[in-house]
C-alpha cells in the first residue's frame, strides 16, 4: 500500500504543479482569465483519458490466459521500470524550463483565441501524468507480493492525493525546509528505488517462466539477517527490490540497472558543450540583428 500512497502522491504532486503554473498565468489578464473553464475543461479530459488507459488495461488482463497474464503481468513491470526511470531524466532536462514552456504554450493559444489548443495543452499534460500513474499503479500492485484488497488500495490512493494537496501547498509557500528542488530531488531518488523493485520482480517472473535462467541461485541467503516477510526487509523488497535470496542473474540486472541510471544522470547533467553554446549565441544574435 505504500507504494501506491507514494506514486499518487509524486504525480498528483507533478500534475497539479502543471495546472497551478497555468492558471496563476491565466488569472493575470482578462483575456486569460476567459481561457479557465478550458483549463478545467483540460483537466477533465486528462483523467478521462488516463481512465480510458485503466479500463483498457484491465479488460485485457481479463481476456487473456493464466500464462497470458504472467507476461502481461511481466511487460507491464517492465514498461513502469522504463517510464519511472524517462520521467527522472525528462525532468530533469526540463524542469527548470517547465514553467517557460507553458507559459509560451498557453500564451501561443489564448494570443490567437484558440481555446481548443489550450484544452488540448493541459488534457495531454495531465493524461501523461495520469496515464504514467496509471501504468506505475497496475505495474506496482501485479509485482507486490500481497495484493490486498481493492478498498485498502483505493484508502492508500486517496491518502496519497490528500498528501499531495498538502505538499504542493506547502511548496507554494516557498519555504525554507520544503522546496521544488528538495521536493524533485528527494522523489527522484525514491522514485528510481522503486523502479528497481519493478525490475527485479519482472525477474522474479521471468524465472519462474523459465525465460531467464538464475545462473547460481542463491548467491547469498541473508534471510536470517533480513527477511522479506515483514519489517524493514519486506519495505527494501518493495521499494529498492532486495532479496534476501537472490539469483546471479537478477543481480547482474540488478546492477546494470543502476549503470545504465547512472549514465544518464550524468548525461543529463552535463551543461552543453562551449561550441554548441557559442553557436547557439552565434544563432541567438543574428535573429536580433534581423
Amino acid at each position: 500500500m505504500e507504494q501506491v500512497a507514494f506514486i499518487v502522491w509524486r504525480e498528483s504532486v507533478e500534475a497539479l504543479l502543471v495546472v497551478g503554473i497555468l492558471y496563476s498565468w491565466l488569472s493575470q489578464s482578462a483575456d486569460g482569465r476567459r481561457g479557465l473553464p478550458w483549463l478545467w475543461g483540460g483537466v477533465a479530459g486528462g483523467l478521462l483519458l488516463a481512465g480510458a488507459l485503466a479500463a483498457v488495461l484491465l479488460g485485457i488482463a481479463s481476456w487473456l490466459s493464466d500464462s497470458g497474464q504472467e507476461w502481461f503481468q511481466t511487460a507491464m513491470a517492465l514498461a513502469a521500470c522504463v517510464l519511472v526511470v524517462q520521467m527522472v531524466v525528462w525532468m530533469r532536462r526540463h524542469g527548470r524550463g517547465l514553467k517557460r514552456e507553458l507559459e509560451v504554450g498557453a500564451s501561443a493559444q489564448v494570443g490567437s483565441q484558440q481555446w481548443w489548443g489550450l484544452f488540448a495543452l493541459v488534457a495531454i499534460a495531465v493524461a501523461r501524468e495520469g496515464s504514467e500513474t496509471v501504468v506505475f499503479l497496475y505495474g506496482t500492485i501485479l509485482a507486490s507480493q500481497e495484493k490486498g484488497d481493492i478498498g485498502a488500495m483505493l484508502l492508500a490512493g486517496a491518502g496519497g492525493f490528500v498528501a499531495a494537496l498538502l505538499t504542493f501547498w506547502l511548496l507554494q509557500l516557498g519555504g525554507r525546509i520544503i522546496t521544488w528542488r528538495r521536493f524533485f530531488k528527494l522523489t527522484e531518488i525514491l522514485l528510481l528505488l522503486l523502479a528497481s523493485a519493478l525490475l527485479v520482480s519482472a525477474t522474479d517472473r521471468l524465472i519462474a517462466l523459465e525465460v531467464l535462467p538464475t545462473l547460481v541461485d542463491p548467491v547469498w541467503d541473508t534471510s536470517g539477517l533480513l527477511d522479506t516477510s515483514g519489517g524493514l526487509g519486506k519495505v527494501l523488497a518493495d521499494f529498492a527490490g532486495y532479496r534476501a535470496m537472490p539469483a546471479l542473474s537478477q543481480l547482474l540486472i540488478w546492477l546494470a540497472y543502476w549503470g545504465v541510471v547512472g549514465w544518464l544522470l550524468r548525461r543529463t547533467s552535463q551543461p552543453p558543450a562551449p561550441a554548441a553554446r557559442t553557436a547557439g549565441a552565434s544563432a541567438n544574435g543574428l535573429s536580433s540583428q534581423r
